[in-house]
């Protein structure tokens, strides 16, 4: 019971901690970009009537108070859903827990959650041509299993084979290949999604590095004590 606690109160102090920054990273690095993408996404619309009632009863969070409200919640949700995984992960491997190995747990993540489905699926601004969602939920899943099973080995294994075998799985979703756009048309400019991309991935880098290194922190913080 003890250790389940101890585990509740790290994702929370950790994920709570890394979704606020993510938030306050969004705010100043994607969200401006996004707000510049939808204007071009607008423009490249032309809606019938009977579209123009459909969007104007569709509900979506009004810019500003309401949408950065929206974010923060999106945001700790999931910083704490991960810091649970790490701090789950830390269990299982045992031994002394600092937050330099959070740090390293963090970059794990990072390179499994972020860089790796990043390398064949951008992230999009709003108008962005995309392949179907369901593939492209698909290829971010596996590539996301593949590359953490991979680092996993080459992180808690020795041995050649088990070597080569974490290779192939990183690499492998890439030789596959992402699900790409087969409709090609007008969107937001070169610029801003490259501006987009570069944004999202500094972001995600340095929530990762604060997820893990928090975890670590609290999960030390928070061992419990034996007599």
């Amino acid at each position: 019971m003890a250790a389940l606690r101890q585990l509740v109160l790290v994702a929370l102090c950790a994920g709570g901690l890394s979704g606020i920054f993510a938030t306050a990273a969004h705010q100043i690095g994607t969200v401006p970009v996004i707000l510049r993408a939808e204007v071009y996404e607008k423009a490249a619309k032309h809606p019938s009537s009977h579209e123009h009632e459909r969007i104007a009863a569709a509900w979506g969070p009004e810019n500003g108070a309401e949408r950065t409200t929206y974010t923060l919640l999106a945001d700790v949700l999931t910083g704490i859903g991960f810091a649970l995984l790490v701090a789950a992960g830390l269990a299982l491997r045992g031994g002394e827990v600092t937050w330099r190995n959070g740090l390293f747990w963090g970059l794990a993540g990072f390179a499994t959650f972020t860089l790796a489905p990043n390398l064949g699926l951008p992230p999009e601004v709003p108008g962005t041509d995309a392949a179907p969602l369901l593939e492209r939920q698909l290829w971010w899943i596996a590539t996301a299993v593949a590359t953490g099973s991979g680092l996993a080995l080459l992180a808690f294994t020795k041995r050649a084979p088990w070597t080569i075998l974490a290779a192939i799985l990183i690499i492998l979703p890439h030789l596959y290949g992402a699900p790409q756009p087969t409709d090609h048309g007008p969107g937001p400019p070169e610029s801003l999604a490259r501006q987009f991309v570069v944004a999202v991935t500094i972001t995600g880098f340095l929530f990762w590095l604060i997820l893990g290194a928090s975890t670590g922190y609290f999960y030390q913080r928070f061992q419990p004590r034996t007599a």
